[in-house]
């Protein structure tokens, strides 16, 4: 049983991001501290990327693991309406395959960090050695 009311479950999640998200925001400094410029959430690309660097074809998907699905510490569903969030979360897992899809048919390269990789030493120099080809 939600301890909420419909209203107050309502305001919560209505502050919930979907760009510009705390995430997003440390990788985007971490980037534009070693140099890196790129633009932000294209909505002319599939998905609308996070991060976006248009001469290297590349862009940078930050990913929430509760809400792509990561199989991590933070994977745990609600214990209320848990059909509701797996079938919720199933879509969204099959939306980011069929946009990775789209985005490599047009010739762009996608690399995709986790939330709970953002402090990650050897996946930030993944991200790195991603850009830097």
């Amino acid at each position: 049983m939600d301890t909420l009311t419909k209203k107050e479950r309502s305001v919560l999640m209505s502050k919930i991001r979907s760009k510009n998200t705390m995430v997003e925001v440390q990788i985007r400094k971490f980037l534009w501290g070693l140099g890196y410029r790129y633009r932000l959430h294209r909505k002319d690309l599939p998905g609308t990327p996070d991060i976006v660097f248009p001469s290297k074809f590349k862009v940078v998907l930050v990913h929430g693991c509760f809400w792509h699905g990561h199989k991590c510490r933070k994977d745990k569903l609600p214990k209320t309406r848990k059909k509701y969030w797996s079938e919720k979360i199933e879509r969204n897992k099959k939306r980011d395959s069929n946009n990775l899809r789209k985005l490599k048919r047009l010739g762009w390269k996608p690399f995709t960090i986790w939330e709970c990789q953002r402090k990650d030493e050897k996946v930030l120099k993944k991200l790195i050695k991603f850009l830097s080809k």
